[in-house]
């Protein structure tokens, strides 16, 4: 769930790594836990199926009868929770992290737990996204699932995102809404009440409202193609037209 690595690469012509260390130093600590699916990562195992398989099906069918594999960047991959599953999608997928332990943990996974044999490539990078753009390496799809709220500029980030992206690529994005609702559930709620997360996990001040994501995406050439809300309803997650705590969007590079 962290993006850059803890170098001194740059941002995208700011001068400042996209990386917070604390936010590094955090998540290697709960990579050993990543894959107990009633670990503290518990949240992030319900939303996998929905998340990555809402991101396939708003993605055209044609970009699956490509001469090759359509490529695939999670960009803060963490242990590869979505690595893995969009692997076993059919996309020839890179997780990118900048936490060691975390791509580690998601190696020392896949070894013990093989993909089917007809998944396609999995392979695994400790990065960061600044270091991908400079070695210009781009993407038909980019997945950046709950991390855009972890970054230290996001629009910086966005950028990034953007230049990874190949001309009429795609760019998937869930993150959470700066509501009301979100402080009292998926801050108080989640983290002080239910235990549900690590108090700490999120800094409610750095989540973004829908209408802000999309004003920032334009600005780098990212045009807004779908937005859904993510919403418990006990025992799953549905998509939902209420965006007031998690949400994902699907984007397309102009």
């Amino acid at each position: 769930m962290s993006v850059s690595s803890p170098s001194s690469s740059n941002g995208a012509g700011n001068g400042t790594s996209s990386v917070i260390n604390d936010e590094i130093i955090q998540f290697s600590a709960l990579a050993k836990d990543w894959w107990n699916p009633k670990g503290p990562m518990a949240p992030l195992h319900a939303m996998n199926p929905l998340r990555t398989s809402w991101i396939v099906r708003h993605l055209p069918a044609s970009l699956f009868h490509l001469p090759e594999l359509p490529t695939l960047l999670d960009i803060g991959c963490g242990a590869g929770l979505a690595s893995e599953r969009f692997a076993t999608l059919g996309f020839d997928t890179l997780g990118v992290d900048a936490s060691e332990d975390g791509i580690q943990a998601a190696r020392a996974h896949v070894a013990l737990h093989p993909l089917p044999p007809q998944a396609a490539p999995l392979h695994y990078l400790c990065s960061s996204a600044e270091t991908l753009l400079e070695e210009g390496r781009q993407f038909d799809v980019i997945s950046a699932l709950e991390i855009i709220e972890h970054v230290r500029d996001p629009q910086v980030f966005l950028s990034l995102l953007s230049g990874l992206a190949k001309p009429g690529g795609y760019v998937a994005i869930s993150t959470m809404d700066r509501s009301l609702r979100s402080f009292l559930m998926a801050k108080l709620g989640a983290e002080y009440v239910l235990r549900l997360l690590p108090v700490g996990t999120h800094d409610w001040k750095k989540f973004i409202r829908p209408t802000e994501l999309d004003s920032m995406a334009r600005q780098v050439g990212l045009r807004l193609l779908d937005l859904k809300g993510l919403s418990f309803r006990p025992p799953h997650w549905q998509e939902s037209h209420d965006t007031s705590i998690n949400y994902i969007a699907l984007f397309q590079k102009d």
